[in-house]
This record gives structure tokens, sequence and C-alpha cells, in this order.
């Protein structure tokens, strides 16, 4: 069985790349062991403030975005940091190659009922003799080098893809350390599973109103066949769902705010999880545009998200 660093040294990515990799996911380590605690701890609750997003932030939220932040800025790979908790972006050396994007702790919501969460990253180079800029991280999520996201659920799991496939990790908590327990993840194309917040119904558009009506009509609909619906209401829950038995994930547009286009965020949401649908063999979009084309105009932009089994997502942008 091969533990991350073995697979890391047989990967053909660079040793920065992997330093900054290593460094990322021992932290994951740590924030699994303090989620672990939980209220023995006292780290649950809110941090009594709100983030940029103007959401109100958990204790664990800042906890963990303290402790990735801290670790990355001392890594001499990477050359700055952007954080859904952060207003800006965070230089660290000029030197370094790596730009990586993070949602310290994704569906934050479920902390305090011990229910699933995760970390989600994405990794760009970006080389120059100048501190960076939010500009350097303007980049479409096509030009990712790395993605992922580590899961803190019954066990802690890693997930990532440098662009050769998509492979899954498990925490051994006795050695501290992450093992390869599935290599090369594939999505069928077809699937009889979703993921979608239905009390916003209400609010979608017409299109998305009449796909979903269809799914929930089941056999007797004009699909012909039955669907169940699963929402864990945190990304990383259902995308990894996805990734291990298939299904379709949607968070789309709603009138109940028509100036943003969507909840989840391109950089560190969106971007790396199309990143691993594709590689996985799935595909993600918005209502209209592949995820991994779009241009960003900065590093809190909000967009739509279909993604999953190819079939079921092409079948949805049909509407």
């Amino acid at each position: 069985m091969q533990s991350l660093a073995q697979f890391l040294e047989s990967d053909s990515s660079s040793a920065s790349l992997q330093e900054v990799l290593f460094v990322t996911t021992q932290t994951c380590i740590e924030i699994s062991s303090a989620l672990k605690k939980g209220s023995l701890a006292g780290i649950l609750g809110m941090a009594g403030n709100e983030n940029v997003q103007g959401e109100e932030q958990k204790k664990l939220d800042v906890i963990s975005n303290n402790m990735l932040k801290s670790a990355l800025l001392a890594s001499p790979a990477v050359r700055a940091i952007a954080s859904e908790e952060e207003d800006d972006i965070v230089p660290a050396t000029t030197t370094g190659e790596y730009l990586i994007a993070f949602d310290p702790l994704d569906g934050s919501s479920n902390i305090d009922i011990n229910s699933m969460v995760g970390t989600i990253f994405s990794i760009y180079q970006q080389v120059g003799s100048q501190p960076a800029t939010e500009a350097d991280f303007l980049k479409p999520g096509k030009e990712q080098v790395a993605a992922g996201y580590v899961l803190y659920g019954p066990s802690t799991m890693l997930v990532y893809s440098t662009g050769n496939g998509v492979h899954m990790f498990t925490l051994d908590v006795e050695k501290g350390e992450f093992i390869l327990t599935r290599e090369n993840v594939q999505v069928e194309t077809e699937t009889q599973e979703f993921a979608i917040n239905m009390s916003n119904q209400r609010f979608w558009a017409d299109a998305m109103q009449h796909y979903v009506n269809d799914l929930v009509a089941g056999k007797e609909g004009s699909r012909g066949k039955n669907f169940n619906m699963r929402w864990v209401a945190a990304m990383v829950g259902d995308v990894h769902r996805i990734l291990c038995r298939g299904g379709i994930f949607i968070y789309p547009w709603d009138n109940k705010d028509p100036n943003k286009a969507g909840k989840l965020r391109l950089m560190y949401e969106a971007n790396p999880m199309a990143m691993l649908l594709e590689q996985a063999g799935g595909k993600a979009f918005t209502h209209t545009d592949r995820i991994l084309d779009i241009q960003p105009e900065g590093i809190h932009q909000r967009v739509a998200v279909v993604l999953g089994a190819a079939n079921e997502v092409d079948k949805c942008l049909s509407y």
C-alpha cells in the first residue's frame, strides 16, 4: 500500500509542486484532528464576525484558515494564497512558484451537527520578480496544475489530481499519513441520482424547474426512469459521492438575488471540482459554459454549477 509521499515521488510532478501538496495535506490532517475533538476543545459555534462573502464565520472556519495560511506561507514553494476567509490574496515569497486558492472548511454549517465537511484547494503555477497580485490568480481553471479536497467524514480522505487521473487516499490515523486506496477514479456516464437544494426550486429559472420536475416524475415521467435525490449541504460531500458512485450535482442560478450568477465560488470551489470531474470522465458547466474555460474576474467570483455524469450533465443543459 502506497503512502501519499511514495505516490508523489512516483508522480511526474515537480519537487516544488509535491512540496505544496504535502504541506497542504499535512495541514489537513491537523484540521481533521481538531475536528474530531469537537466540543471537547471548545472549537464549535460562531466566531462572531463575517467573512468577505458576508457570511457569519464559524470558529473552525477561522481556525482551519489560519492553520492553512500559516503552513503555506512558510513554504518556499508558495508564491501567494487566496482563501474564502481572506478579503484579499496574501503574498508569500516572491521566489515561490505556486499560487494556491482554497476553501478551508467547505460546508461549515454542518460542523455543529457533526456532519460532513471538507477542505478544497486549487493550485496554479506562477513565477515573477514582483510580489504576487490578485491579477496573477485570475487564470481559467484549465490552467490548474493540481486540485483536490480533503473530506472529513467517518474516515478522512484525500482526493486529488495533477492532470494524470483522480486518486483517492484514506488517512491512517495510527501512522498519521494518507494511504492510496483507489487509483484512476472514473465516473459512469449515466446516473439515476441527483443532488440539489429543492427548497430553492421556486427561485430557479423555468428551464431548471422543468428539468428537476422531470427527474422527480420518475418512471412515469418523460425520462422513463426513477431518480433518487441526495443533498449533503457541503459541495465536498456531494462531489465525493459522485466520484464514488456517480450522479449529478447542481447549484443553479436563482432569482433570490439576480445580481449573483450563482452561490459557489469559481476559484476555490467550482474550478477544482471541475478539474476532478473532468479527469474522472465527467463534465462541469455553468448553464452555458464549461467551467474550466471561464476567465475569472475576481478571486471571490460566484458561478452556477452543473457537474457530474457526462450524459446527465448534457441532458440537464439541453433544457
